[in-house]
């Protein structure tokens, strides 16, 4: 089944179900549904068609999700970039923006460097 464009399982409950569009939480799932006035035990496979038209409606009216909201997370990035804020440099260096430690963590977000010869993966010998 596809809402908002988004497939979503048919074997879940409603309520979960929701969470796998971008921007809806398990809260923000429960306020929807019950301000379509749908069960939230309900399994998406048997949804009918009006039902899935409310939950479109009411979700679009009460949250920012998907594309817009993705569109404006990054246009507030970029906002920090360009003020060139703390945050902002922090982003342009590709390093964590809210204060993590990076002289031992983050090393998915520095490239996984090791620089100690007995820190971790081995290299592979060439025959």
């Amino acid at each position: 089944m596809r809402i908002l464009g988004v497939n979503i399982p048919d074997n879940k409950r409603i309520e979960v179900s929701l969470t796998y569009i971008y921007g809806i939480g398990r809260s923000a799932s429960r306020k929807v549904l019950t301000d379509a006035k749908i069960d939230l035990n309900k399994k998406t496979g048997t949804l009918t068609s009006d039902e899935v038209v409310k939950i479109q409606s009411t979700a679009e009216k009460t949250y920012p999700m998907e594309g817009t909201l993705r569109q404006f997370i990054r246009s507030n990035i970029q906002r920090l970039k360009d003020i060139k804020s703390y945050r902002g440099t922090r982003h342009l260096r590709r390093l964590p923006a809210r204060g993590q430690r990076t002289k031992t963590n983050s090393r998915t977000v520095r490239g996984n460097i090791r620089k100690t010869a007995g820190s971790g993966k081995r290299k592979v010998d060439l025959k």
